[in-house]
């Protein structure tokens, strides 16, 4: 009797995107008490919540400058504002130094993440890359950096380098993109679960382990 393949449960999301981080720790939670673990598989999609952030400014600019500046706030009001996903991210066991954050376009991770993709390297490339920015406050336009990401990722110089300059990646980004758009999907994080239900923002991990419970039984009679 052939083994019924694994539900699929996509995600899109960004890096630069703190409801992401704490969306994959949250699902992450719940997938450790979901005794069909090994039954799923999550597939990863691109999203860029700003495409048109220049790969390169005159000076790097804060997060929280960042935020203030797209919402009309001051510095210290776009802190305030940010207190309490900062303070989601600390019961999560998420360390968000917002004040090291350096805001970049996610064109290049994307690409890297999607090399780590084709290698079955995804959900550490996304660990990494979003623990880079968040908590290290690494500048991620720098292309030092993610040569060196890259290889924590267990990718190769060559492949960083191919992820870098081969046009594929960028049109696999894009072509998430589109899906997303196509399926009406325009926040991040967005969990599709078979097909059938979504889950967007960052919802508790018993959101998605029910959720989970939900969909796989559905899957499991078909």
């Amino acid at each position: 009797m052939n083994k019924m393949p694994k539900m699929k449960i996509e995600v899109w999301s960004d890096t630069m995107c703190p409801f992401c981080y704490l969306g994959k720790n949250n699902y992450e939670s719940a997938l450790k008490v979901f005794e069909h673990s090994g039954d799923v598989e999550l597939i990863w999609h691109s999203f860029q919540l700003n495409p048109d952030f220049p790969e390169q400014t005159p000076e790097k600019v804060n997060y929280y400058q960042y935020i203030a500046d797209i919402k009309g706030l001051s510095s210290g009001q776009a802190e305030k504002l940010l207190k309490g996903i900062v303070d989601l991210a600390k019961i999560a066991g998420l360390k968000y130094n917002l004040d090291k954050a350096v805001m970049f376009n996610s064109m290049n991770v994307h690409r890297i993440i999607q090399k780590a993709k084709s290698k079955e390297l995804a959900d550490k490339a996304e660990e990494r890359m979003f623990y880079a920015f968040f908590t290290e406050g690494k500048y991620l336009n720098d292309i030092a950096t993610l040569e060196n990401l890259g290889k924590e990722i267990g990718l190769t110089s060559e492949e960083v380098e191919d992820a870098l300059s081969n046009e594929l990646y960028a049109y696999l980004v894009k072509q998430d993109m589109q899906e997303a758009a196509n399926r009406g999907i325009d926040t991040v994080p967005t969990f599709v679960f078979n097909e059938k239900y979504s889950v967007t923002g960052s919802q508790s991990s018993e959101v998605f382990l029910e959720t989970l419970q939900k969909s796989y039984e559905e899957y499991s009679n078909l």
